[in-house]
């Protein structure tokens, strides 16, 4: 199964995501802001990244940009998970990387799904 990079600072939102996705198989490592989740990628090199997009600091669009624009990490899929549910949010998220937007609360079949998907 997958290695995946939880980049959230919601506790509870990384537990959610956490417990879906040991469930079924998959190893999880977590990153509280946007630059720790930069750091931890470069190092880690996860199999996919879940990227949150308001957080203190460094938001989910500016890490996403800087991963997928970033030698070693460009090839590692990364999926928007946020609250933010705006067309113009979801463009933006695809411009600055992203493989794949999912709206908070997540369903478990479509997270899954589209793991599966951007692994592919």
């Amino acid at each position: 199964m997958a290695r995946v990079l939880i980049v959230d600072d919601s506790p509870t939102e990384t537990h959610k995501l956490t417990t879906i996705l040991e469930k079924n198989g998959h190893a999880v490592i977590t990153a509280t802001n946007g630059e720790n989740g930069v750091d931890v990628a470069r190092e880690q090199r996860p199999d996919v990244i879940l990227m949150d997009i308001v957080m203190p600091g460094l938001n989910g669009f500016q890490a996403t940009r800087q991963l997928s624009k970033g030698d070693q990490t460009a090839g590692i899929p990364i999926v928007i998970v946020t609250t933010k549910d705006q067309d113009t949010d979801r463009v933006w998220g695809m411009r600055q990387g992203a493989r794949a937007y999912l709206t908070k609360p997540v369903d478990e079949g479509k997270l899954l799904g589209t793991i599966e998907e951007v692994l592919a």
